[in-house]
């Protein structure tokens, strides 16, 4: 059991987009945020992110599944060393599959990586695993930040409601209604994956041999939309659905033959439009308007991302750093966060976040022998 009070957590994440891994330490009682300490990156190499991307898709017992698992560790298990003054730690693990609506017969997602090898080898209990009760209880088990983007809103004092949009390799929105008690009340928070981000541009640039990627979005601000192309990715049986939703990564595979035939800087700038249309998309859910969206993740450090957010959508938007938040580890944070409400017994996901029936608390406790 976790000493009552606050303590301090720490989160570790490794996004869709397989750059590499954040940690944060956060101090919690698994309600409020008390306080936020240091953090780090750990990069993937190109060999490991090739291995990585090779396992995409794949199910455990795959080819290539137990590869892509020892990056996971190993490179989080090197990262999290400079974290063991925390009490808990949360692994969140390497997304490479997700079918939540059971299209392969049987509902499933799957995290590369084991919580239980972590503890062991950091010698800190750790939790992890945290979406697969959740999709065994009928939810999405996506996103998981919610509850956690609630507890920013509260720290950073807001009094209406807002949206907290994250971009990475996929995005997904939080809108939060600060004026709730807390993210378990009826009304308080509403979240779904709204379609891709960064991933499409990087796979375009590796697929193009050019860029890693468009750094800043320069190439992007370079080209022209074409708004063709955008109407037609719109018309993806995914924007038809009612939320709570998620995605997989390689949901839309078919995105890179829908601008195929543009030049670089069309083609990046019209992968730019998509994803910001489908933000936009997502605001004929949200039960009120909100006053403003607080961006994180990668994608609020490209110039031509945020410019298209803002030209498309009918409120202020900035990066979350606007509001004294790192953008950078907002999600390395929520996972110290819940890691903490399971280790205590709340909840981490809910009707309005994940589509599960009931509050639930998702994740494993693996504590060293």
């Amino acid at each position: 059991m976790l000493k009552a009070g606050p303590v301090w957590a720490a989160g570790a994440m490794s996004g869709t987009s397989l750059d590499g891994v954040d940690a944060a330490l956060l101090l919690t009682d698994g309600a409020r945020i008390l306080d936020f300490g240091r953090h780090g990156y750990r990069a993937f190499s190109q060999q490991e992110r090739a291995v990585l991307h090779a396992a995409l898709g794949l199910w455990p017992g795959a080819d290539g599944v137990d590869a892509a698992a020892e990056i996971v560790e190993t490179a989080h298990a090197e990262l999290l060393s400079d974290f063991l003054d925390a009490d808990v730690i949360g692994f969140h693990g390497q997304t490479l599959a997700h079918d939540p609506m059971g299209a392969a017969g049987s509902r499933r997602t799957h995290q590369a990586g084991d919580g239980a090898i972590l503890a062991e080898v950091l010698g800190r209990p750790v939790v992890w695993d945290f979406r697969s009760a959740d999709v065994e209880m009928g939810g999405q088990g996506a996103p998981l930040a919610p509850y956690f983007h609630f507890a920013c809103a509260k720290w950073a004092g807001l009094t209406q409601p807002c949206v907290f949009l994250n971009l990475g390799g996929v995005g997904n929105v939080t809108w939060v209604d600060p004026r709730k008690s807390g993210p378990e009340e009826a009304g308080a928070v509403l979240a779904f994956d709204t379609g891709p981000a960064n991933a499409p541009i990087n796979d375009l640039m590796r697929a193009r041999r050019q860029m890693e990627r468009d750094e800043g979005g320069a190439l992007a601000l370079s080209g022209q939309a074409d708004p063709a192309v955008v109407e037609t990715f719109l018309s993806h049986r995914y924007f038809h659905k009612i939320p709570p939703k998620s995605l997989d990564r390689n949901e839309f595979r078919d995105i890179l033959e829908l601008v195929n035939p543009l030049s670089d800087a069309d083609a990046v700038a019209s992968l730019v439009a998509i994803a910001a249309a489908s933000v936009a998309a997502g605001f004929d859910h949200f039960p009120s308007a909100p006053a403003a969206v607080h961006v994180c993740g990668g994608g609020r450090l490209n110039e031509a991302v945020m410019t298209a957010l803002a030209r498309i959508l009918p409120c202020p938007v900035g990066p979350v750093e606007d509001l004294g938040l790192n953008g950078d580890m907002l999600e390395a944070q929520a996972f110290a966060y819940l890691a903490v409400r399971v280790a205590r017994g709340l909840p981490t996901s809910g009707p309005s976040t994940t589509g599960v029936a009931a509050q639930i608390g998702g994740g494993r406790l693996s504590r060293p022998s």
